[in-house]
């Protein structure tokens, strides 16, 4: 049976746990992807990365995403970990897991769902930089609008 495992939270994300939940006998390959929010980004100094999302089509966007990628990839399981609220420098904002028979599928199933995801999930992101400025970013739909700090 595959297992596909979607959530949005507000708490630091466990890998650990999200690699467990794809774990699987049947599978020759695990892959973990975790994006963390980055000091630097371009000649901006970040302080954090906060994340706002509409949660019920988020929840649901990604689990048809992580469905698709299961059929696609034919994964032996599929797990979506996004945090929303504010990421400081260093931590994890979303951690994609994949298993399947071998590793091709699994890496290419992860990298597949993680742009698939900044493209078509309701989860939005702003950039705070270390003098306080605000910006508003989601460089695949539009340009960054920034906000006072």
């Amino acid at each position: 049976m595959t297992t596909v495992h979607c959530r949005l939270v507000r708490d630091r994300i466990d890998t650990a746990d999200v690699l467990a939940v794809v774990g699987r006998e049947a599978a020759g390959a695990s892959v973990l992807f975790v994006g963390t929010t980055r000091s630097i980004t371009g000649d901006v100094v970040t302080r954090s990365l906060d994340y706002e999302a509409h949660e019920p089509l988020a929840e649901g966007q990604l689990a048809h995403l992580a469905g698709a990628a299961v059929q696609e990839f034919a994964l032996s399981a599929c797990a979506v970990v996004h945090r929303l609220g504010v990421v400081p420098v260093g931590e994890a904002s979303v951690a994609v897991a994949t298993s399947a028979p071998h590793r091709r599928e699994a890496f290419a199933a992860a990298e597949w769902l993680m742009e698939r995801i900044k493209q078509a999930v309701p989860i939005w992101k702003r950039e705070e930089a270390a003098d306080g400025t605000r910006t508003w970013v989601h460089p695949e739909t539009a340009p960054a609008v920034e906000l006072g700090p």
